[in-house]
């Protein structure tokens, strides 16, 4: 008998008393695939099984840190495909403002004209961004995806074929809106598969597409240069197909939607006040970005005389900071939390820019005033969008798309008050200064809301939860006691 109890503590057989599979002594040991534990003979290479397991076993367990256990929390393809499509769909959404300088040469535009046709694809983007929000929570992000990068194809054949006045000019604007409409869906597929404790990063690198605007103002005016300006849109229509092929060999959809929510619960952010504030804010820092990115090219051209391609060159050293320091902010977020985040933000913005309004003459310190905007603007786009699915955790991708839709929309104003100040002020710097006045309002907003954010659904600062809530509702129990994800799946 004691032989028997201890060949079952040994193998983990049956024990024939109970009818039931003794445990297993090690303690990571699995049931053989395929095996029912209750029910079947156990054959005597249980344990063989077993003890060959143990090196894996023990590589399986070993704890990751740092850059490596945030990537182990999610699915490192999946942010890898997000970042790649919304970064080409950044760069094609602002052509027109990287090759202003050659548009406004060809059609001999007027300052008020130029804001015009650099603000229509910044508006026409954020219109957009809220319909392909809501396609993507019912076709799946990543099917939204490949059909918005087919319509950029198209449109960028549009623009290469039929482009030659100035009406058709307005109207390739809007096609460019296209491109703009990508930024809710892109965070929100990169950022699905982690958990919100890392969300504030995953969807900092996604968003650190925004470099493609640097990349844009890098490439396009050598190429307008040697091929013409209008060629630029027959290359940009040939490229797409890199990120549409990344985003099918590589994505898989994430499984942090309810499937079972009605169009109503999805747009609900749409008429509470968080929704509003959070997209005013963001109008500040993201409209600010791809406003001034879209608009600086013809800055540097009209007021430092310097070259086309100069002009872009010097727009890319702020655009490319601040992409890079989105990841920063959305890194600093999760640890010092959204609203102490957005707080600095907003206070270095309002002060370079009234800074950069008033130092015109000197190239030197605009273009370093110019680097401490943009990487402020950066760290508060990353900030804002760490609350976002601490706020709505199931329905990010449509709350991310209106709230980008109505901040972006911020971003439209920027090249028309500047086009505005000059051509009525004779000067581009109450543009900057308006800018600045707005960014200290939403500081103020800000500040008093935040009381009752961290007394609902966030911790001080602007923190993740230990429990998040679920869009204030109470989480749902599972059979076994676990909380429910937001497919329904225990957690």
């Amino acid at each position: 008998m004691a032989e028997g109890a201890k060949h079952r503590a040994g193998t983990g057989g049956r024990d024939r008393e109970s009818g039931t599979v003794g445990a297993l002594q090690h303690p990571g040991a699995l049931p053989r695939p395929g095996r029912n534990r209750t029910t079947g003979p156990v054959h005597s290479d249980v344990r063989s099984f077993v003890f060959d397991l143990k090196p894996a076993m023990h590589v399986a367990q070993t704890p990751r840190h740092g850059f490596a256990a945030f990537l182990a929390a999610g699915h490192a393809p999946t942010l890898l495909a997000a970042f790649v499509y919304f970064a080409f769909s950044c760069c094609i959404w602002v052509l027109n403002g990287a090759m202003a300088p050659f548009i406004t040469e060809t059609f001999g535009l007027s300052p008020a004209q130029k804001g015009l046709m650099l603000s229509i694809p910044i508006i026409a983007g954020a219109l957009m961004r809220f319909p392909l929000g809501v396609l993507a929570q019912y076709i799946g992000r990543k099917n939204a995806t490949l059909v918005e990068m087919g319509m950029i194809a198209v449109a960028m054949l549009y623009g290469f074929f039929f482009v030659d006045s100035f009406n058709n000019l307005l109207a390739m604007g809007v096609l460019l809106g296209i491109a703009g409409a990508s930024f809710g869906v892109a965070l929100s597929l990169g950022s699905g598969w982690f958990p919100p404790q890392h969300k504030g990063l995953a969807m900092g690198l996604v968003g650190a597409g925004n470099v493609g605007t640097a990349v844009s103002v890098l490439v396009a005016p050598p190429l307008a240069n040697w091929l013409g300006w209008q060629a630029v849109y027959g290359v940009a229509a040939a490229a797409i197909a890199l990120p549409m092929l990344v985003m099918i060999l590589f994505a898989k959809e994430p499984p942090d939607v309810d499937a079972h929510a009605g169009l109503r619960q999805h747009v609900a952010c749409l008429f509470e006040k968080d929704g509003w504030a959070f997209s005013l804010i963001y109008g500040v820092t993201f409209g600010g970005f791809i406003g001034l990115t879209t608009f600086l090219p013809s800055y540097y051209y009209d007021q430092f005389g310097v070259s086309k391609v100069q002009a872009g060159q010097l727009t890319m050293l702020a655009a490319f900071m601040g992409a890079a320091v989105r990841v920063v902010g959305g890194w600093l977020s999760d640890r010092w939390g959204g609203v102490n985040t957005l707080t600095l933000v907003l206070a270095v913005v309002a002060v370079s820019l009234v800074a950069v309004g008033f130092a015109s003459g000197s190239l030197a310190a605009t273009t370093l005033l110019l680097m401490l905007c943009f990487a402020a603007l950066g760290a508060g786009n990353g900030a804002l969008f760490q609350l976002v699915p601490l706020r709505w955790p199931t329905a990010t991708a449509v709350a991310g798309s209106m709230i980008g839709e109505i901040g972006a929309l911020g971003g439209g104003l920027v090249p028309n008050a500047m086009g505005l100040s000059k051509q009525y002020l004779g000067s581009y710097a109450w543009g900057f200064v308006s800018f600045a006045v707005l960014a200290v309002i939403m500081l103020g907003v800000m500040r008093v809301m935040q009381i009752r954010w961290t007394r609902t659904w966030a911790e001080k600062g602007g923190r993740a939860r230990s429990v998040p809530a679920a869009d204030f509702a109470p989480a749902l129990a599972s059979p076994r006691g676990g909380r429910k994800s937001a497919g329904g799946q225990a957690a």
